[in-house]
């Protein structure tokens, strides 16, 4: 039995359909992640996995019970971070991790091996009042106070938004630490290059799930040909890549353009030669293997 389970969730917020027929499974000890961008539905889903919403239609569960009738019951087995830091500002570090041990009738000392490897990051400030901590610092002490009762899932929202890069990949390594001690992990993200660290990942826009998959097999399952295009000047390129009539879709990636292409009537060679003659400079065209966000922008048709 999946110790996550969703079937047909649906949600309204009046004429906006923030969840679509949302259906999928969570297995004991995996870590899996919801992809998509802002107002993809995430943190609706989320508020209905951790009791905090109902849905429209459905049905969800968790460790086999139900979020409408055994609320109570779930609240005390989940962990969840929500996506905005709403831990006390006004208390201390120290102070916020007691206080919500307090609330699940436990004490810090006894579940303080689940946390240790976080909160010695932040022992230094464990008098600094919540409110005045860094960013990163934020994220660790919001993950320690959702963990500090011991629960059996994990559910973080968008945890890695609005964080500086070194944070955001500590808080993964955290995250992977913890899935030895077989806690069940959901993630949410808008960024994509973290999709590789989960499991599964569900690719997920407008309120509906695209794909379920490892995220190996997402990439391995990339219909196209896909080709890097660079040239001078990069916005005219762009327009022109578009215009062109052996390429599929064409869209911005970095210091470059990818570009799906029919390429049995094509060579990257032939499309360098073509852009050269409508005089682009520093041009340079070559295959390469797709990515996560090539596979979102493919199965949304953008």
């Amino acid at each position: 039995m999946s110790i996550i389970s969703c079937r047909e969730l649906s949600k309204r917020y009046g004429k906006v359909e923030a969840l679509r027929s949302v259906s999928f499974g969570v297995e004991g000890g995996e870590l899996f992640g919801v992809i998509g961008p802002d107002g993809a539905g995430k943190s609706t889903l989320f508020r209905i996995l951790t009791t905090l919403l109902r849905a429209d239609s459905g049905q969800a569960t968790v460790e086999g019970l139900d979020v409408v009738r055994d609320c109570r019951a779930i609240r005390s087995r989940i962990g969840y971070m929500p996506g905005r830091f709403s831990l006390y500002q006004d208390l201390s570090v120290e102070e916020n991790l007691h206080f919500f041990a307090a609330m699940f009738h436990v004490t810090v000392r006894e579940n303080y091996a689940l946390v240790r490897d976080i909160y010695r990051q932040l022992e230094p400030f464990r008098a600094r009042r919540a409110g005045n901590l860094s960013g990163g610092m934020k994220q660790k002490l919001a993950l320690c106070c959702a963990l500090i009762h011991k629960p059996s899932v994990l559910l973080l929202d968008e945890p890695t938004t609005g964080v500086d890069p070194v944070s955001r990949r500590e808080l993964w390594e955290m995250l992977a630490r913890l899935r030895q001690q077989r806690i069940t992990i959901v993630v949410s993200t808008p960024y994509m290059d973290e999709a590789l660290r989960c499991d599964r990942i569900a690719l997920m826009r407008e309120g509906a799930f695209l794909k379920i998959e490892t995220p190996e097999g997402i990439i391995a399952q990339f219909p196209q040909t896909l080709w890097s295009v660079q040239g001078d000047p990069k916005y005219r390129l762009l327009k022109d890549l578009r215009r062109h009539e052996d390429v599929i879709a064409a869209y911005a990636f970095g210091d470059a353009h990818h570009a799906t292409v029919r390429s049995e009537r094509i060579t990257p060679l032939q499309l360098e030669e073509n852009l050269k003659m409508l005089g682009y400079l520093n041009v340079e065209v070559k295959k390469i293997q797709p990515t996560i966000e090539d596979c979102y922008m493919q199965l949304t048709g953008t």
